[in-house]
């Protein structure tokens, strides 16, 4: 483990306002810097965090104090600027998805491995203890051999078309953006690789997966049913089925941003819910953080390896293959 991790941002939009906030809770690291492209959004970060202020990603990148940099930028400029990062020595996680396809992650994985830095893909709820209970349950046994899996990640964003949510060019739409999440909710539970996709989606104005779905089939028969999109509000639960119950998790993706408590229901059949409640003591975030630094010397962390990400990414090139969704990154393979 690694204490007193110096960390940089990349980027400045909201998903690093609430990494930033979450580091104030690090027991191993603290912010020191941001970079970013454009002086207004500078500025309002600044306001909040009072750090050293870059006006580029490669100032950033440049500043000696830095260790480790969180890259939160849009999906397209992940690989670029990952890449990047491993070059300048500096250490990576970087938020989902890691790459825009499967090719970009083998670029970005070689990259940290020449360079050896640490990288991890920031699927924070892999690193919360909410996600370590609910595998201990279902290797004990508790619901007997799991068959389905059923796991939804969706919401409801306002009609913006040049929004990063909604446009092609910035790498919109729900598989790539929370898709993902399910993917690897999935993947975590079967311990392998998928053997079969098959999927159907809404694609919208912008040329985008509004709302899509997919079953996954795995070695050992499992199934998984996946919903995702960013026009249509879901419950955004994950549900696990197995020959003798059922477990659900409630919140499975931001579990909790603050300290406190979360659930698992586990489910027989003729027989009141078990709740299995979870302590945390720090929010997602800082858990995140946290999970950097405990396996920095390793170059990967157990919560999201390397091999984890490229075999996420391939279920998600195989996903949008079958509907036809592609993405400039995807003609320069």
């Amino acid at each position: 483990m690694q204490t007193n991790l110096r960390w940089g941002i990349l980027g400045t939009g909201a998903i690093a306002h609430k990494f930033a906030h979450g580091l104030r809770e690090s027991r191993t690291g603290k912010l020191v810097a941001v970079g970013s492209r454009t002086q207004e959004t500078l500025s309002r970060f600044l306001a909040d965090f009072p750090v050293r202020g870059h006006p580029t990603y490669d100032a950033l990148l440049a500043d000696p104090e830095v260790q480790a940099v969180y890259i939160s930028t849009p999906h397209p400029l992940h690989a670029e600027w990952a890449i990047r990062t491993a070059a300048a020595g500096k250490h990576i996680l970087c938020e989902k998805p890691i790459a825009m396809n499967s090719a970009e992650t083998e670029r970005i994985v070689e990259a940290a491995r020449t360079a050896r830095v640490f990288l991890m893909e920031a699927f924070m709820y892999r690193c919360h203890p909410q996600t370590a209970r609910l595998l201990d349950l279902i290797r004990a046994g508790r619901i007997g051999a799991v068959r389905l899996v059923q796991a939804e990640f969706s919401f409801r964003t306002g009609w913006n078309p040049q929004s990063r949510l909604l446009n092609r060019a910035l790498g919109g739409g729900g598989i790539l953006d929370v898709g993902c999440y399910c993917v690897s909710m999935a993947r975590l539970i079967a311990g392998a690789e998928t053997t079969e996709v098959k999927a159907l989606a809404q694609i919208g104005q912008t040329g985008v997966d509004e709302l899509a779905v997919a079953v996954l089939k795995f070695p050992n028969g499992m199934l998984a049913q996946l919903a995702t999109g960013v026009r249509l509000s879901l419950g955004n639960h994950v549900r696990i089925w197995g020959e003798e119950g059922m477990i659900e998790v409630p919140s499975p993706w931001v579990i909790n941003r603050e300290p406190g408590d979360s659930l698992l229901l586990v489910r027989h059949e003729g027989k009141p819910p078990e709740e299995v409640k979870i302590r945390a003591d720090r929010g997602i975030y800082a858990i995140e953080a946290d999970a950097v630094a405990e396996s920095i010397t390793a170059g990967q962390s157990p919560a999201m390896t390397w091999a984890d990400s490229l075999g996420n990414m391939r279920t998600l090139d195989r996903w949008r293959e079958q509907i036809g969704l592609r993405y400039d990154a995807d003609d320069q393979k």
